[in-house]
């Protein structure tokens, strides 16, 4: 499926039962070729090819414990302290952007207390900025250096 993010040559892999994998090239592995995995590895791409963010600074499906339950991040960018400073969370293309998938991304970071979110389901791309107990969208995804 065609994204609003720029081609990159990724590698997938057919298994004998007929299911693709595409390589992660931050999990060093292949996973499920899934529409939302689509999305993210193509913004992990853009991230790294054209907002310069390192990575070695930057995780998929990292594990969070919110309320007693063990949650997943999409992606986490870390500063060079190895403190976390911005999540991202990924949806399907089909999927529309709303208020409640925000809601998602908010309570994951009442955890890890980030600076910046942002949100892509390939098509539409949001990011924003945390300032005390408020957020601002910005115009558009951060350089790694402006987060």
């Amino acid at each position: 499926m065609k994204l609003n993010l720029p081609e990159y040559e990724y590698e997938v892999r057919h298994l004998a039962d007929g299911t693709l994998q595409i390589h992660d090239r931050l999990r060093g592995k292949f996973v499920a070729l899934t529409p939302e995995e689509w999305v993210r590895q193509h913004f992990v791409n853009f991230l790294i090819a054209h907002r310069g963010y390192p990575p070695h600074l930057m995780a998929n499906e990292v594990g969070i414990r919110h309320n007693g339950c063990l949650r997943r991040c999409d992606t986490i960018i870390y500063d060079h302290y190895a403190t976390p400073i911005a999540i991202v969370e990924y949806k399907a293309p089909e999927i529309e952007i709303t208020s409640r998938v925000f809601d998602q991304i908010v309570r994951y970071n009442m955890v890890l207390k980030v600076r910046s979110l942002m949100v892509s389901n390939g098509m539409a791309h949001y990011a924003c900025r945390i300032e005390g107990d408020s957020y601002h969208f910005l115009r558009d995804v951060p350089l790694y250096d402006n987060l």
